[in-house]
């Protein structure tokens, strides 16, 4: 069985790298959920999610955050403060 891809966008235009449906739906759903407890910044989101996902996700978690992340970005999903530093945040 081939595995569903999707393929994913970057907030400036530029090419971003397909995910695996299943993986692209647990980092959505991990990233969405501890942004509507707070904003975080990139390090902090990342450490979120990997908290989140102990245990039941062996693979590269850092890259993956990236990847949605920017991905939710570029739909508008959730967005960068201006701040220093930028935390992200889900649109309201």
């Amino acid at each position: 069985m081939v595995d569903e891809m999707v393929s994913t966008s970057h907030p400036l235009g530029k090419q971003n790298k397909p995910v695996r449906k299943m993986e692209y739906d647990l980092f959505t759903n991990a990233i969405l959920a501890v942004l509507r407890e707070r904003e975080l910044t990139h390090t902090e989101l990342v450490e979120a999610v990997t908290e989140r996902l102990a245990g039941s996700y062996d693979g590269n978690i850092s890259w993956h955050v990236m990847t949605v992340k920017l991905d939710l970005e570029a739909k508008h999903v959730i967005e960068r403060t201006d701040g220093r530093p930028q935390r992200y945040r889900v649109r309201s």
